[in-house]
This record gives C-alpha cells, structure tokens and sequence, in this order.
C-alpha cells in the first residue's frame, strides 16, 4: 500500500525524523493560506501522487510570494502530471503539500528496504542525493553504502553514524544524522514497512539533517495491525479495477496488451505472461485468484477483466494442488454463463481431479478451448485473436 509524502512525513515524525513544517492543501484557495500560516519568505509548491519524478514532470514549483503560491497551485492542481513512474497517462493532481522553504548545503540519499536474500532490512544510502538511485546504482555503483540491520538489535549508533558518516555528512551534524537514520527504521520496523526513502535527505547551511522529501509503503499482508495507515488510503490514486479486485482478495493489476489471464498463484501468474510474450501475445493484466478460489471470485475476476476495453481473449492458466480443478472448472463455466462471455475462452487446468475438470469443461456447450500444457495454450489464445 502506497501513501502519500504528506502522510508519510506525519509518520516519519511521530518518530523522531525531522522533516520540513508543511500543511496538505486541496484547493489554491486552502494553498494560499497554508504559506501565510507557514509564514516565512520562500515556499514550495508540490503535488501529492503515487509517483516519483514529480519535479521533472513539473510537479514542485518554488515561490517567493504569495501570489506565485497561488500561481504554482492553479498550475498544479488539476493538471495530468506525467513521470518515468505514471507511464505516458499520467495521474491527475487532486492534492497540493504547501512547505517552507530549506536552507539547502548538501542532498543525500538514504532507503530501507526488506532484502530477502539476508532476510533483513537493508538501509541504502548515498552521497548522491536528488537523483535517480537506478541511474546511480548503474553508473557509480560505489557511491552506495548498504547496511544489513540485525531484527533483535535494530539499527546500532555505530553502524548508523558510519553510514551517515560514508555519504558525506559533516562531522557537527554526526549525532544528529545518526538518530535520525535510528529513527527512521523503526518507523519502518514499526510500520511494517515495504519500501522507505528519502530523497533527497538534506544537510542544511546550519548543519542540521532534514527528510526534505519522503516515500513510504507498506505490506499489505501486515495491514491488520495498522487501521491508521489503512485509513491514509487515497482511492483517487489507485486503478477502480484494482480497488474492485481488493474487495474480492484478487490480486489484479492491469497492463497494457489484450490478452486477459486468470492464474493462481504469483509465480505462475507471471511465467503465464512471460510464455504468452514469447508466443508473441500482449497480456492485458496479472491477475492472481489465490489459492482458494471460489466460483464468485472467478466470476468477478472475469467482470473486472471484461471492464478492460481492449480485451478480446482471456486464457486461464490453473494449476490445482490443493484446490480441486474440478472446483475451477465449475467456475469457469459458471462465470462464463454470467458474464455472456463474447471474447475467446482458452483454458489450461491441471492436477487434483483433472480429468473430471475435462469432462465439465466439454459438457458445458460453451465454446471453450481446451489446452494441454502452457505453451498450447499460450498458442491457441494468440491465434484466437488472430482468427
């Protein structure tokens, strides 16, 4: 689950992580006000979407009156704002987060992240802050320090005023920086954090450390314990297909092909694309029924990928362990029936009771296509749409 860098300053500091004072904004109107209480001679105007690169897309402005407070805010609010992150669409802009402005000497970089070859939060920090990690990460590899944190210790006072000390943050600010940094995972820790970063983390001229921008996630297997950061969720952000698959425990994410896929289980979900590439499809989502799928969640699978517009095959690819394909096979034809299905039904199931599976399948009199392994149906789904 994503928030936004608002939201995710509220928590950084309730947690001791010092950020710049701002206020959220959602007309120009509120925007203008916020700078006056903000008081001060410079601020910054930033819009608040699920998507990084939001200066580049001109998403930050910086204003030095009021009336370009107002300005900034007008140009912002409402605008399709596109970055490396929002593909060519872009998000619309429905939130402002009005700042005050920072005295800035140095931008760094720091982030955690869960690393499950350590299995433990990796913090990642760098002297490059403001830019892309990716293009540093590829260009000056060792310009990024990295810290495997022990779960029963947590971040030590060493290990954190060391890295603090690898980016390039002056000796004065030491202590500050590494409680910082202290801080900052267990917010993450906390939180159950997915994904943490700052960037950039700012030394100020005075020689203090400041998260002047902020990103955080969290893992949705982990909400249950945390009904105040459920309620920081902002369904403008999200896809309505994706919001309506949630309600169904389906894991849908739409994508940019026309070939629909129904799979159990992740890691099928993506060989199933990646075999339907290489047959030179286009798939029109990731859409994950779990391991317990019943005949409602395939049928509103179906629904949710008959929404796309641009389907016009589904295939779905099931492989029944401890879930019966016979179970399956009944939804699918239940949802078949449902839905009047018009676009091309190729289906592979194998496993626990499969042979009955086929059996349901071909007694239906619905026009579906059998298919006897992976790469067939990959095959047949491409050449439906062909046909």
């Amino acid at each position: 689950m994503k928030i936004h860098e608002y939201q995710a300053k509220e928590i950084l500091r309730k947690f001791g992580v010092p950020t710049p004072r701002g206020l959220r904004c959602d007309s120009v109107d509120e925007a203008v006000e916020a700078a006056k209480k903000l008081g001060g001679p410079v601020w910054v105007v930033k819009a608040q979407i699920h998507a990084g690169g939001r200066g580049k897309g001109g998403g930050v402005k910086l204003a030095r009156s009021l009336d370009e407070v107002r300005e900034h805010a007008k140009a912002i609010l409402g605008m399709q704002l596109k970055t490396h992150q929002t593909g060519p669409q872009g998000q619309t802009v429905r939130r402002l987060l009005i700042e005050e402005g920072a005295d800035i000497r140095k931008e760094l970089y720091v982030g955690m992240v869960v690393d499950r070859g350590t299995q433990r939060v990796v913090m990642m920090a760098s002297s490059e802050g403001g830019m892309d990690i990716e293009e540093v990460a590829a260009n000056t590899p060792d310009k990024i320090h990295k810290v495997a944190i022990d779960p029963a210790a947590g971040l030590v006072a060493k290990d954190a005023e060391d890295i603090a000390r690898k980016i390039g943050v002056p000796e004065a600010a030491l202590p500050q920086a590494g409680e910082l940094l202290k801080n900052l995972y267990t917010a993450f820790e906390q939180t159950d954090g997915a994904l943490a970063e700052i960037n950039p983390l700012i030394v100020t001229g005075d020689e203090k450390v400041l998260a002047l921008d902020a990103k955080m996630t969290f893992d949705d297997n982990a909400l249950f314990r945390h009904p105040e950061i459920v309620a920081l969720r902002d369904f403008d952000e999200e896809d309505p297909a994706e919001i309506e698959a949630s309600k169904f425990d389906l894991a849908y994410i739409q994508l940019d092909g026309n070939i629909g896929c129904l799979v159990n289980g992740a890691g099928l979900a993506m060989a199933t694309m990646d075999i339907i590439k290489l047959y030179g499809g286009s798939p029109a989502n990731f859409l994950d029924v779990g391991g317990g799928a019943s005949t409602e969640k395939v049928t509103e699978a179906f629904k949710i990928m008959l929404k796309n517009p641009n389907l016009k095959a589904i295939l779905v690819n099931i492989f029944g362990g401890i879930m019966k394909c016979d179970v399956i096979a009944e939804g699918v034809v239940s949802a078949a029936r449902q839905v009047s299905l018009k676009v091309p039904l190729v289906v592979r199931l194998e496993g626990t009771n499969v042979e009955l599976c086929k059996k349901i399948l071909a007694d239906s009199g619905l026009p579906i296509i059998s298919a006897s392994n992976m790469a067939d149906a990959a095959e047949k789904v491409v050449k439906a749409i062909a046909a």
